[in-house]
């Protein structure tokens, strides 16, 4: 099978830098099987190919990056025909691989990842614009299967007119090696762990409230913060006001190799996101046995409550009081970790492809259909 895989970033060409993991695990699996064509509007400045895991990644660069986008798949799909188109992401990639899809009378898979659907005006999240969302429902209506990672998600696209398949984007168990959850020490301060870029709607704000919260309440503790500063060190000033930077370490960027053992690490992993479609990286961290508390989000409301903790979005009392619920009941925490990693196997990458391949044999007609266009 030729596929056509339309990403909005996240596949550099060494594999470890400036990459999103679960689209390379993505674009690894598939490889093995087919010939993977990866289209990429602003991996880098200047326009190139590379090879990546066994595929074929072709950058198109910044400048009208949609048109020759278009130009470069009808290109490719003369050379040699795609049997499909697959975007990662509605807007952008979905618009391309609709388009380019529609042209060579050829299905076309759109993955909702991220915040298409929704809009935060007070953080400039998401997609705004009544004219920009309404061609994000376009291209989610006008697809041939949509799929999406978590119930929030679904929810979404079934306001915008279209049932999804779920898919969770799962964990690579090669690189996260699943380990049986472990007991917390009370020798030590307890570890907790955020991994994501510091942006608005991550809200390390809540996050920098609830440990402050903690502290206060006489906890020792760690919070490890691992993602790239995309925020101008609003995050670093704010765990200054709160009188925390002693409790907190910001990592920064760390490849996946250097990211494990800190997760490994930790005795919970914690979300304050305002608007997730996951998180992988709670997927992650369940896979080596360690559980997560946060926001009403993606999997964490799909998991919770029993392999997750969720409270309401932005309460930051709520979130100290559900981490230091957790901490003080190692027996309810390990019960949480063993049913996360239940789950986290259960749809791990290699599942997330396979679903992915099945999903393909329905639209091109090799399967029966699940999920009927509606």
């Amino acid at each position: 099978m030729r596929i056509a895989l339309v990403v909005p970033g996240g596949v550099g060409r060494d594999g470890e830098h400036q990459v999103i993991p679960a689209i390379l695990w993505i674009i690894e699996r598939l490889a093995r099987r087919h010939d993977v064509q990866v289209i990429v509007h602003h991996q880098e400045a200047r326009a190139g190919s590379w090879e990546l895991l066994g595929a074929t990644v072709h950058n198109i660069g910044t400048r009208l990056w949609r048109i020759d986008a278009v130009r470069t798949l009808r290109r490719l799909h003369r050379q040699k025909a795609f049997d499909l188109f697959h975007a990662i992401w509605a807007r952008g990639p979905g618009e391309v691989a609709l388009f380019a899809a529609r042209m060579s009378g050829r299905p076309v898979v759109v993955h909702v990842a991220g915040g298409e659907l929704v809009w935060l005006a007070d953080i400039d999240f998401g997609t705004s614009g009544r004219w920009r969302r309404a061609l994000v429902r376009r291209v989610v209506r006008g697809a041939d299967r949509v799929t999406a990672a978590s119930g929030i998600m679904e929810e979404l696209i079934a306001e915008a007119g279209r049932r999804a398949d779920r898919v969770p984007l799962g964990a690579d168990t090669s690189v996260w090696t699943p380990e049986p959850p472990r007991p917390r020490s009370g020798a030590r301060p307890a570890r907790l762990v955020h991994v994501g870029s510091l942006t608005p709607v991550k809200d390390h704000p809540t996050l920098l409230r609830a440990v402050a919260l903690l502290v206060r309440d006489g906890w020792s503790l760690q919070l490890d913060l691992v993602g790239e500063d995309a925020w101008d060190g609003s995050v670093q000033r704010r765990a200054d006001e709160l009188r925390i930077a002693d409790r907190v370490v910001f990592h920064g960027f760390l490849p996946q190799r250097r990211a494990i053992p800190v997760v490994r690490a930790a005795d919970l992993m914690v979300v304050a996101s305002r608007h997730e479609a996951g998180p992988v990286a709670m997927m992650e961290a369940a896979a080596v046995g360690v559980p997560t508390v946060g926001t009403a989000v993606g999997h964490v409301r799909d998991w919770a409550p029993e392999a997750a903790a969720a409270v309401p979005v932005g309460d930051a009392d709520a979130l100290a009081r559900e981490i230091g619920a957790l901490l003080s009941d190692d027996s309810r925490r390990l019960a949480m970790a063993e049913r996360a990693q239940q789950a986290a196997l259960r749809e791990d990458a290699d599942w997330t492809c396979a679903r992915i391949e099945e999903l393909y044999a329905e639209v091109l007609g090799y399967g029966t259909s699940r999920g009927a266009r509606s």
